[in-house]
């Protein structure tokens, strides 16, 4: 999960991990229902709206107006998907290789330099404001929301008032569904356009509530924070201001591959045994108060160079556990779905779609069904 200052799914969204961003949501006002899934969409539940006619109570005492709380809970209702997700939430331990595989795919990439091209000028006039480097800010817009594409579609006071009144962690979330109320108050947005993840993480860059309101900027001046729609500029220059106040040194590089850094240049990491070390700085830990993972923050600094022109890793990962290394593990996806046994795929990273693609496989040729991929499943399909 996410550092507790953000407490959603870092990235993963957008990443292929998780279905926090990429799931719909229930109708709020205008929003259609279209296409949601159906555990998306507000169900009856008395327990819930009696706790939003108590919630408003306390609102109206923290400044909210009474025609906000009219026009925010129009259409709004309890998520029975949310509390489920919220629930059943795999912690993802996957390797460094793995993440970086999806992180810093050539599919990644590829359009990271294309949105960088397309929005360069503002991207430079970001960096020269707040003096965070223009493509870690594009990077972190890769991460969060696959460039803009994977923004969520959940209206958040439906999903931030249900997980408030689920209560695992309802006095953050009833936080969180108070900020979301100023935002729309402050008429940042519209009722209908207040949408995110599961988990209330909004546009561009996945902000929750209350971290767009201490960080969130108006940098293109129409008067408005706006980090919903199409033009992605003040969100990606809310997270410059973001990582500025929490620590980012203008001019200094977020680390490296140790080698095209020296050791001296900061501290040495090594985020997975026998893969390749790396060099971080005081930026490193900058990119961390974004989200408190070693992967995460490789990842973005990674993926940033890679936007900048750079290439891949030249050190190499061990093996994993099954003895398959990285290009093995591409190649058992590629004969599995030539075989007509589709992985969805071939990064080297094996998922859902590749276990169920090698248990279909093994069933058709009269072997135990495991999902498990092995040196001697590679020779079989050989």
């Amino acid at each position: 999960m996410r550092h507790s200052r953000r407490t959603f799914a870092f990235g993963l969204a957008a990443l292929g991990l998780t279905s926090a961003c990429s799931t719909g949501g229930g109708v709020l006002g205008p929003v259609a229902a279209a296409g949601l899934a159906t555990d998306m969409q507000p169900v009856p539940n008395a327990g819930y709206d009696a706790w939003v006619a108590a919630f408003k109570t306390r609102a109206a005492a923290q400044g909210i107006s009474a025609s906000t709380l009219s026009r925010g809970f129009n259409g709004a209702g309890y998520l029975p998907g949310v509390v489920k997700r919220d629930r059943n939430q795999t912690e993802f331990k996957r390797s460094l290789e793995d993440y970086l595989a999806i992180a810093a795919s050539d599919e990644r990439v590829s359009k990271g330099r294309a949105a960088f091209a397309r929005h360069r000028s503002s991207l430079t006039a970001i960096e020269a404001r707040y003096g965070v480097a223009a493509e870690i800010v594009a990077a972190v817009w890769g991460l969060e929301s696959f460039f803009g594409e994977r923004r969520g579609d959940v209206p958040v006071v439906s999903a931030t008032s249900t997980l408030a009144y689920d209560g695992r962690r309802g006095a953050f979330f009833e936080k969180q569904l108070v900020a979301a109320l100023k935002i729309l108050q402050n008429g940042d947005v519209s009722a209908g356009g207040l949408t995110g993840s599961w988990a209330g993480a909004m546009g561009h860059t996945q902000f929750i509530p209350t971290s767009y309101q201490a960080f969130a900027v108006d940098f293109n001046g129409d008067g408005r924070r706006d980090i919903w729609s199409g033009d992605p500029t003040d969100a990606l220059a809310s997270t410059a201001a973001y990582l500025a106040r929490n620590g980012w040194q203008k001019g200094l590089k977020w680390g490296g591959e140790l080698g095209d850094m020296p050791a001296s240049a900061g501290s040495v990491l090594q985020p997975q045994a026998g893969g390749p070390k790396f060099v971080v700085t005081r930026n490193f830990n900058a990119l961390k108060r974004y989200n408190n993972s070693d992967s995460y923050a490789i990842g973005v600094g990674h993926l940033a160079d890679r936007i900048a022109g750079g290439g891949p890793l030249r050190g190499s990962f061990p093996p994993d556990a099954n003895g398959l290394t990285k290009d093995d593990r591409m190649e058992l996806q590629r004969r599995l779905t030539v075989r007509g046994f589709d992985t969805d795929g071939t990064d080297g990273v094996i998922g859902p779609n590749s276990r169920k693609a090698i248990s279909a496989y093994q069933q058709s040729v009269g072997l135990p069904a495991t999902g498990e991929p092995s040196v001697d499943l590679l020779r079989r399909l050989r």
